[in-house]
């Protein structure tokens, strides 16, 4: 089968597409014949030698798109179209950058909306995860006000058209003046350029603040994020786009409001005992694509032939949305 994979950490220039053996699919697992596969930044910190244990010849990627080949899990038939996140790919097995995978039957999901492939390709990561931190770390309600923090990202995006669709007014952040039409087009009510500081234009709109933020710059600008949440409302951290995961100098009392919440949520909990990807509104979402409720979020298509050309748009942030790879 063909898969991307590279022999050593580096840029964009060390992924190849080889000719490899499929794996042996285990008691459990599925085995995938994956059609397409958005890109991640975990993929980006994964080639470079900065995210986790690297592994030569293991195919990167941690989502994917297919249909069922086989099944030893004994949830799903020959055939039928599914996703995949998350559960050991990239790390511990071959992940989506390859034409057959074998992953946990747990960290599948079947799809029954009508949604072409490259459309599909663009939902798993960045929705799955905006589910586990809206839904289940901040527990949004429909009337209340929300902050994405770094709105142009794929998960950024996403948290901003499923927030809209649930009734939740929304106020994003960028750095580029050229994207404040488009997050408002998905959804967003108010959108800040960000210069590092936006507490006080967030309070200058919403003067209580907000109820809740969604932090996907990470460390960089937490601090400045909580400051923009009113009493006992909440910030979920859920990416690193500013750096490494570390808060210099943080003071519990001076810069962790009063009464304000922080929490961060990984997606290596998907498909886990505490985030069964069963109870996911997945279908909902590609159902919303697919009528043109929630905003398609693929910004550019490339074959996999491309990956070079695709990583290097991926390392340069400027993609505007998610990236998408076909077999």
């Amino acid at each position: 089968m063909r898969a991307i994979v590279a022999q050593n950490p580096g840029g964009p220039e060390v992924l190849e597409l080889v000719n490899i053996d499929p794996s042996v699919v285990q008691e459990g697992e599925v085995e995938i014949q994956v059609r397409a596969f958005g890109l991640n930044k975990a993929e980006s910190y994964y080639r470079s030698g900065n995210y986790g244990a690297f592994v030569p010849n293991q195919a990167l990627g941690i989502e994917a798109v297919g249909e069922i080949i086989q099944d030893r899990s004994g949830k799903f038939t020959p055939g039928q179209r599914v996703v995949t996140v998350m559960g050991g790919m990239m790390f511990s097995r071959h992940g989506g950058y390859a034409e057959r995978i074998a992953v946990k039957g747990d960290n599948v999901v079947a799809i029954d909306a009508d949604l072409p492939v490259d459309k599909l390709a663009g939902l798993p990561e960045a929705y799955l995860t905006v589910w586990g931190a809206l839904d289940k770390n901040l527990g949004i309600v429909e009337g209340e006000t929300l902050l994405v923090r770094g709105a142009t990202s794929s998960v950024g995006m996403a948290a901003v058209a499923y927030a809209k669709a649930h009734g939740v007014t929304v106020l994003a952040t960028t750095r580029n003046p050229k994207s404040v039409e488009k997050l408002k087009q998905i959804g967003a009510v108010h959108v800040l350029l960000d210069d590092g500081e936006i507490h006080e234009k967030v309070r200058a709109i919403v003067p209580e603040g907000v109820h809740n933020a969604l932090e996907v710059v990470g460390a960089a600008t937490v601090k400045d994020t909580l400051k923009s949440v009113c009493r006992w409302g909440q910030v979920a951290v859920v990416g690193l786009l500013g750096g490494p995961p570390i808060i210099e100098s943080f003071n519990l009392m001076g810069d962790l409001p009063n009464t304000v919440r922080l929490s961060f949520f990984s997606s290596g909990l998907l498909g886990s005992e505490a985030l069964p990807l069963q109870e996911s509104p997945l279908n909902w979402v590609a159902e919303q694509v697919s009528r043109g409720v929630i905003a398609d979020l693929v910004a550019q298509k490339f074959t996999v032939e491309q990956i070079q050309e695709a990583h290097h748009l991926l390392d340069s942030g400027t993609a505007g949305g998610k990236i998408v790879i076909t077999f």
